[in-house]
């Protein structure tokens, strides 16, 4: 009897012990292992080789139909299209909206599996920062942040644009401001509730006018707070057309302007179709060693052919997928490519940040940016008054508008406006259009000795009863980040040498005990 169980105690320890080999060995490397930044380069954060980026626009549109489908909640979409990514050779996909309301794990993790990253634009049609009135608020604040919460879980999400394209000529350079006080929003708030840090960065067009004053304000660090420096800069570059050059298409002026850059920089978007079927002669250049040490790569634009003929792949009626010579012409470029990147410790990165740019004809965003969004401050604020905006305003955009124009012909909304120009923001700027609405019909009714025929608009306005007696405290209550569910620190980031540190330790732990194990098995 004590043999036999001998016998089964030294059974179930080698099986413990295999187990433990298999969970040591996806610790010591995965198909998609966070990737870190360091200087202006990425890296592997655990075998600490450079990464290049290897990508391409994912977001398939509906079959039949031009409304939004979310492409990474469609499983079924993923498994059909993920043999055709793994032929085509790519490392990432960038996917521009989402759908936080539905689960996406089922793709992430098949495209985990196959070692492809993800870049994940932020903003949506809903929720994004209009260039021509643009706002950083509590509206959009929320969704942004509800969005990495979504996907700050997933290992391959190797970062996340606060905006693409926002400004896109000289005419609406203000809107940078907003999209810059986004990033510096997103970075505090991973580094807050995600459980490692996930670069937050931009993709801007390529206008000459405003070219290199975009990418040095996304380089330079605003208001003395280095989270105002985008994580990473990406480029939507369509100057190489055909069999191009590197000098002719304009890549080695681009590239000479990103030659003392201090983060990575890559091309969020390229693939210019004016020669059809595009030959892609531009891959290896972009991927040889005349960009390699500016850029860390590109993302193909797009996956799915539609009306603007950049697809890859046409999506037939029973929604299989065809490979178009596009397809056959990016697959063999890749294959051709190999990169020649540095080892994590021997990179020792000396560019410092730019220069955020001056005012000028072609430049007007401040290096001041917008204050943070706080949902607290606007609800204490909206508790004080006496005069609020009515319901049936409050569910109107197009009433809220004409209202604002009324109302500010007495009041001048100085507290509620926001001058991206000057750098002059108002201590509740970034709520919501209804609750600044209500502060300043508050401010008038206040101004006319609280008469109930100031409080009225024509039915935009009503009285009701504050719960505080004045809002002088209200404009200092900071937005608390949540603590995700997915944060394993309780609200403390860790850093890239702690994830690493972090599996180091574990093995070791595992390896110690698989002796102990071994010793027990002789024993027995």
């Amino acid at each position: 009897m004590i043999l036999e169980t001998s016998s089964i105690i030294k059974n179930i320890l080698i099986l413990f012990i295999a187990s433990i080999i298999q969970v040591d060995d996806r610790l010591v490397e995965s198909a998609t292992n966070p990737i870190i930044i360091k200087g202006a380069k990425l890296f592997d954060s655990v075998t600490k080789d450079q990464f290049f980026i290897k990508g391409v626009a994912y977001q398939p549109r509906s079959t039949g139909s031009a409304n939004f489908n979310d492409p990474l909640a469609a499983s079924n979409d993923c498994k059909r299209d993920l043999p055709y990514l793994q032929q085509l050779g790519v490392n990432a996909v960038r996917v521009y909206e989402v759908d936080i309301s539905q689960n996406h794990d089922q793709c992430m993790q098949m495209f985990s599996d196959a070692g492809i990253y993800l870049l994940l634009d932020l903003p949506t049609p809903d929720f994004s920062i209009n260039r021509d009135n643009p706002q950083w608020n509590v509206d959009l604040y929320n969704h942004y942040t509800a969005t990495v919460d979504s996907f700050a879980k997933y290992p391959n999400v190797l970062g996340f644009f606060a905006g693409n394209e926002v400004t896109n000529n000289k005419s609406n350079t203000p809107a940078s401001a907003f999209v810059k006080a986004a990033i510096r929003d997103l970075k505090s708030y991973i580094n807050a509730t995600a459980n490692r840090p996930i670069p937050v960065g931009y993709a801007s067009n390529d206008d000459q006018d405003t070219r290199v004053s975009l990418l040095e304000y996304f380089d330079c660090i605003s208001d003395g707070n280095v989270n105002t420096q985008a994580d990473f800069y990406g480029l939507n570059l369509y100057e190489w057309c055909g069999n191009s050059t590197f000098e002719s298409s304009g890549w080695a002026a681009r590239t000479q302007e990103f030659s003392n850059y201090s983060i990575p920089v890559l091309m969020s978007e390229y693939g210019c179709n004016l020669v059809s079927p595009r030959p892609f002669t531009e891959v290896a250049t972009l991927y040889g060693p005349q960009m390699t040490s500016i850029w860390s790569g590109g993302i193909v634009y797009e996956w799915t052919e539609e009306a603007n003929n950049y697809g890859l792949v046409k999506v037939n009626d029973n929604s299989s997928i065809t490979p178009l010579q596009d397809f056959y012409n990016l697959k063999q470029q890749l294959a051709n490519i190999n990169p020649a990147g540095v080892k994590y410790d021997s990179y020792s990165p000396d560019n410092k940040p730019s220069d955020c740019p001056s005012n000028s004809p072609t430049w007007q965003a401040s290096a001041h940016l917008p204050p943070t969004p706080s949902e607290k401050a606007c609800q204490c604020m909206v508790s004080s008054l006496s005069c609020v905006t009515s319901n049936q305003t409050a569910s109107n955009n197009q009433t809220i508008t004409d209202a604002f124009s009324l109302i500010c012909g007495y009041t001048r909304c100085a507290d509620i406006t926001a001058n991206a120009t000057t750098g002059a923001y108002g201590k509740y700027s970034f709520c919501d259009d209804a609750d600044k609405l209500s502060y300043e019909f508050n401010l008038y009714y206040q101004s006319q000795n609280k008469n109930p025929a100031a409080c009225d608009f024509k039915g935009l306005a009503a009285i009701t009863t504050p719960s505080r007696t004045n809002d002088d405290e209200c404009a200092t209550l900071s937005t608390t980040p949540t603590p995700s569910i997915n944060s394993k620190n309780n609200g403390n980031k860790s850093s890239n040498a702690d994830v690493i540190m972090s599996k180091g330790f574990d093995m070791w732990i595992y390896f110690v005990c698989s002796l102990l194990f071994v010793e027990l098995i002789d024993l027995l």
